[in-house]
């Protein structure tokens, strides 16, 4: 399925896989209040379609793989950052955000699906949450992330403080918003927020094949999985081991989890089915 108008290409392939792709290049794969919905509406459908086992993100063009808002390609009035301070009501900003980037990257982090993205070019502000949400990454060496809110005298917004803290800590998160710096492929791998690091033309073929093999993978169990590891920093050791153990229940009563042990049993390679 594409959208044009939006620039998010979405197809659903027979393995289980959603390819999720940002189409709009010519402005440096930013996304306009359509596009950011359209892709909103695409995780919000992988999470609700039950052939759905893993979804693939990824952006055209090489050199950008999404620039955030894209504030200068904004027509005038169409987010309250264009607008005067004069003409905002108190609270305009708070439900934009609400509604836009905060929901874009609650609905990847929400979504019960593994989410693999192949980042080939550069992240920036907004765009950069984009990627921190998603559960795996595989980055181009040639590829960067930049948290540019700093320079723009923007707080930090798109759930980047949130992540980034979880992800490489209090220290690190500070010296990266803070100083707006760019972040290389190999540092980013180093700090955890890449899982791999490739030659620029392998990564969307890195980042498909981890796909693959989560949309094969045990559905039930790894979005259980997914859920935990989403709550484990907030959690504290008797609410993280009370629920480790009803989502150990409810995969206990799962086909995939059967399957698993007979494979074990007989010596070969399990067929999951995702339920």
């Amino acid at each position: 399925m594409s959208n044009e108008a939006s620039g998010i290409v979405v197809a659903v392939g027979d393995d289980g896989v959603q390819r999720i792709t940002i189409d709009r290049p010519d402005v440096g794969n930013s996304l306009s209040p359509l596009a950011r919905h359209a892709l909103t509406e695409a995780f919000t459908r992988a999470n609700d379609h039950p052939q759905v086992r893993a979804v693939l993100l990824t952006a055209t063009g090489g050199r950008h793989f999404c620039t955030g808002a894209g504030l200068a390609q904004q027509p005038a009035g169409s987010e309250s950052q264009s607008r005067p301070v004069a003409d905002k009501r108190t609270g305009d900003v708070a439900r934009l955000l609400e509604q836009g980037w905060q929901r874009l990257v609650a609905s990847v982090l929400d979504c019960d699906k593994p989410v693999v993205g192949a980042v080939t070019g550069t992240a920036a502000g907004a765009g950069a949450s984009l990627v921190l949400a998603c559960d795996l990454v595989v980055m181009s060496t040639e590829a960067k992330l930049v948290e540019t809110f700093v320079h723009r005298g923007i707080l930090p917004d798109s759930g980047a403080i949130h992540l980034l803290t979880r992800i490489v800590g209090l220290r690190r998160a500070t010296e990266l918003l803070m100083l707006g710096e760019p972040v290389d492929a190999a540092t980013c791998e180093r700090l955890g927020l890449a899982n791999r690091v490739t030659a620029p033309d392998d990564t969307d073929a890195v980042a498909e094949q981890l796909a693959v093999r989560l949309a094969a993978g045990p559905t039930v169990m790894l979005a259980l999985t997914k859920r935990l590891l989403s709550v484990s920093s907030e959690s504290d050791r008797h609410r993280a081991f009370e629920e480790e153990a009803w989502a150990q229940e409810l995969v206990s009563r799962t086909a995939d989890l059967g399957e698993g042990l007979a494979a074990f049993a007989e010596r070969r390679k399990p067929k999951f089915r995702g339920r």
